[in-house]
């Protein structure tokens, strides 16, 4: 199974802590991020993964050279600039559509400043047994930006703000207002489907996509623990979580 490690922003939420490196060599206990998300996608099977940088390129090289890219196949994806979430893959199409049967095999999309322990693997079965497009792990818990699904579990649509925007591509009787984690498994048949062009949005691809039809399904990970890493006291409280043992990842 292939994978692909969202890591090139710039961690301006993280600063100070991203002055001199980028926020995929931020450390918890001791690992790096990126460490923690490549083992962990490592133990569900995971020996192939793409890796997007920009901000501090070369140390993020350098750092995997240094480590011998954790045992596993590490490809680079080098933006000149920022492509955002859904640029970012659209760039790395090649990667997961290299080898025969690719078309058939789903890959894993991961944010390297989310920790969890989220079960990847019946990630994937549901996403098959599903026929998704793609899958989102998500979670009832507070956030500004909330996806909204069905009964079924299928994406309708978003909301912004809290409560004050949202955008129905979907139409169903009652919308459930769930946040996500981060997490994405993927079909490669999305590449020849994204028609957006330069940086743009995962979700705004997501959007346009089941607008047109296409299933995009929740996976559900209340049950999960689950860590957003993006700023600097996010850092210090996982590390109190990892310390305590709350977190069997690391």
């Amino acid at each position: 199974m292939r994978a692909m490690v969202l890591a090139a922003g710039l961690g301006t939420r993280l600063r100070p802590l991203t002055d001199d490196r980028p926020k995929a060599l931020v450390t918890i206990a001791g690992r790096t991020l990126l460490e923690i998300t490549l083992t962990r996608l490592k133990s569900f099977g995971v020996h192939d993964a793409i890796v997007n940088v920009h901000h501090y390129a070369e140390t993020m090289i350098e750092y995997l050279k240094a480590n011998d890219n954790f045992g596993m196949r590490i490809e680079i994806s080098r933006e000149e600039i920022l492509l955002d979430t859904g640029g970012g893959l659209k760039q790395a199409a090649h990667f997961f559509l290299e080898s025969s049967g690719s078309n058939e095999k789903p890959f894993i999309l991961h944010n390297v400043d989310v920790i969890s322990a989220i079960d990847l693997g019946r990630m994937v079965s549901a996403h098959m047994e599903k026929s998704a497009l793609a899958t989102l792990a998500v979670q009832h818990r507070e956030t500004s930006r909330y996806l909204l699904f069905d009964k079924d579990g299928e994406l309708c649509g978003r909301r912004t703000g809290g409560t004050t925007k949202e955008e129905i591509l979907r139409p169903a009787t009652k919308l459930y207002p769930l946040a996500f984690c981060g997490i994405h498994i993927i079909s490669p048949q999305i590449f020849a489907k994204m028609s957006e062009e330069g940086s743009f949005s995962i979700i705004s691809s997501y959007m346009r996509l089941i607008a047109q039809g296409e299933k995009v399904a929740a996976f559900n990970a209340d049950n999960c623990y689950w860590r957003d890493l993006g700023r600097p006291e996010s850092i210090e409280m996982a590390t109190q979580e990892i310390n305590e043992g709350k977190y069997p990842g690391v």
